[in-house]
């Protein structure tokens, strides 16, 4: 007997491929995604401000959707600028007095290192003078191979430069009209659900929806504490870079164990620089070991809450995962993605312990 589908299994059939050509489209079109993914996570983070403020009420008057967006968006983009504002200058100050004291440190690693490497055979002195000759040969044995990486580089920098322009650029627009037509989006994609599945699908969207409300929620009040500390810390200690490496420390903090990373390996770099002994690697350790003891016994639990379940292990591998099939758009799409796929698995597991396959 031929095998044959029923009318019902090709319009199945038809629209599962319609969604799944959607889907490769999509893909194919990742490169180009990355200020509409990046606008898309902005507007979930900023909705709730704009709501709020559109709800507000001073007498009769009644704030229109549409200028509570533009006062939301402007005070983010004034905070994203005072961040700048605070960081850079500071760096401008402090950078050429770490640079002036690159030779002490070389100075000192050398005193440290070339009685060893002598030890073993390997001549070398590892100032200032002498790395510059070793360069300076190295370029002149290699010039060509050098020019042309460079051009090569600079081609491809330029390029990427345009890129970030163009969506430091577009990001505010789609913004803009995202956080306009947020709830209407959201109505429209909530029509385009299989009304058999609409309840199951609204049930997991609301339960992503808390997720992630109270992670972001909890997350931003970790970094500004822990951006607090470093930078108090560090100033304490007597570093002059204090204040961006502090503030940069606490902001990166909500990607896992990267950002602490990032912030250890600057405040090491700056305690090499600017101390002539071991004191300020010994500061650096013992304010950066309490930072973690901190964050991860106190403010984490108490703060983002241990219920939410996003394991950072299962954070640390979406990022790297995500990143690695959709590159930066990838990375923009890691946590909400592990929160969807968390809340998928719990009904997925609910549903195969309920299972004759399982009780069998």
């Amino acid at each position: 007997m031929p095998f044959s589908l029923s009318p019902e299994q090709k319009q199945s059939a038809f629209w599962l491929a319609v969604w799944l050509a959607c889907g490769l489209l999509l893909y194919a079109l990742g490169p180009i995604l990355t200020p509409f993914i990046a606008a898309a996570i902005l507007a979930y983070a900023l909705n709730g401000a704009v709501d709020r403020l559109e709800r507000t009420r001073l007498g009769k008057f009644h704030l229109p959707r549409s200028l509570a967006v533009v006062v939301v968006i402007v005070a983010f983009l004034a905070a994203v600028t005072a961040l700048v504002l605070i960081v850079v200058p500071v760096l401008r100050t402090e950078l050429p007095l770490l640079q002036a004291q690159i030779p002490d440190a070389l100075a000192r690693v050398d005193t440290i290192l070339s009685p060893r490497l002598a030890q073993l055979g390997i001549h070398i002195k590892l100032d200032g003078s002498s790395l510059r000759t070793i360069l300076t040969q190295q370029i002149m044995t290699s010039s060509d191979e050098i020019w042309t990486t460079v051009l090569a580089s600079a081609r491809v920098g330029g390029s990427a430069l345009l890129g970030w322009i163009a969506t430091a650029i577009l990001i505010p627009v789609v913004l803009f009209y995202l956080l306009l037509d947020w709830h209407r989006l959201l109505l429209q994609l909530e029509n385009a659900v299989p009304r058999r599945w609409v309840r199951q699908t609204v049930g997991m969207a609301q339960e992503v929806n808390a997720l992630l409300a109270q992670y972001l929620r909890g997350q931003l009040l970790v970094m500004l504490v822990l951006a607090l500390y470093y930078s108090a810390a560090l100033a304490l200690a007597g570093f002059e870079v204090a204040l961006p490496v502090g503030i940069l420390t606490g902001l990166l903090v909500f990607i896992p164990y990267l950002g602490y990373g990032l912030g250890l390996v600057l405040a090491l770099t700056a305690a090499i620089l600017q101390f002539s002994d071991w004191s300020g690697v010994i500061a650096v350790a013992v304010i950066y070991g309490a930072g973690q003891v901190i964050e991860g016994f106190f403010l984490t639990p108490r703060l983002v809450g241990e219920r939410i379940g996003l394991n950072p292990l299962a954070v640390i591998f979406a990022l790297l995962a995500f990143g690695q099939l959709f590159g930066f758009v990838g990375v923009l799409l890691a946590l909400p993605a592990s929160a969807v796929l968390m809340v998928a698995f719990r009904h997925l597991k609910r549903h195969y312990l309920r299972s004759s396959f399982y009780n069998a």
